[in-house]
């Protein structure tokens, strides 16, 4: 598969993407790295066909795709269960074959939620579990992930090393990753993007310690984190919301957090490329 010259202008943001060539083949993973809003998600989404450059060509992409979007729908009313059969239609795989796959992807990943409840109940952890689950059990030519690791606790995150370095080595892949988990596969290449240019990187990315937080705060999640310092990301999970910062500002944020009458549900390190 061949991107060539893809552009990618948004009116508010202007141009995110410009002029972007990249190959992707069986047993060539590439992995993406670059900061907050440089177009990474925007990149994939074009490669995986969930969006359409402005400018340039996509060719030679697989029927079938298994793409993790940066957001799995964490707020998808359709329960687990129904949401993977879906998705799995909509892929063509026939549905015994599927389910069978998918339910030895959530065992390898430690899912330890109900399958029969709404996506938007599950934890952090498992709406991760659930959107890779559909990703890679479909039997795609192409894998794009955005941020697999994210959310993972470091036995799920441990699986998926595994899973991705079989896949990679029949499928098509792309990551955007800021772990360095994905850098490590075999045969990776790693590319940068930054101001709207891809270019391969010559070393390896420097690893840079984060702290992950996991909060349940009274009131606005929206107002709480305003007050919040040092927040490099943050997302919404069903009835908390968990932040990174740097691993030296962790301390100070916890104690934000605890005078704004936040309850800490987990506190855990992540190491994440510059």
């Amino acid at each position: 598969m061949r991107l060539a010259g893809v552009r990618k202008a948004y009116r508010r943001r202007g141009e995110v993407l410009a002029g972007v060539d990249l190959e992707l083949a069986p047993a060539s993973p590439v992995v993406v790295v670059g900061g907050n809003g440089t177009g990474k998600s925007t990149l994939l989404r074009i490669a995986a066909g969930a969006a359409a450059p402005t400018v340039g060509r996509v060719t030679g992409r697989p029927r079938v795709v298994g793409f993790l979007p940066g957001r799995v729908p964490a707020s998808a009313r359709m329960p687990a269960r129904a949401y993977l059969r879906h998705l799995a239609a909509v892929h063509g795989a026939p549905r015994a074959a599927a389910e069978r796959e998918v339910r030895t992807l959530l065992d390898d990943l430690g899912f330890s939620g109900d399958l029969d409840a709404p996506v938007a109940q599950l934890s952090t952890g498992n709406v991760q579990k659930v959107g890779l689950a559909q990703a890679l059990g479909c039997g795609a030519g192409l894998l794009v992930l955005d941020e697999p690791w994210s959310g993972l606790d470091a036995a799920a995150a441990a699986a998926l090393d595994r899973r991705l370095a079989a896949a990679a080595a029949r499928s098509a892949l792309l990551v955007a990753d800021h772990t360095g988990r994905a850098a490590a596969l075999p045969d990776a290449a790693v590319f940068r993007l930054a101001g709207g240019v891809l270019a391969r990187e010559t070393a390896a990315p420097r690893q840079v310690p984060h702290t992950l937080v996991e909060l349940r705060c009274p009131g606005d999640p929206a107002e709480t984190l305003r007050g919040l310092p040092a927040v490099h990301e943050s997302w919404l999970g069903p009835g908390s919301v968990t932040v990174r910062v740097p691993a030296d500002r962790g301390d100070g944020l916890l104690a934000a957090a605890l005078a704004r009458g936040c309850s800490v549900l987990d506190v855990r390190r992540e190491d994440r490329c510059s």
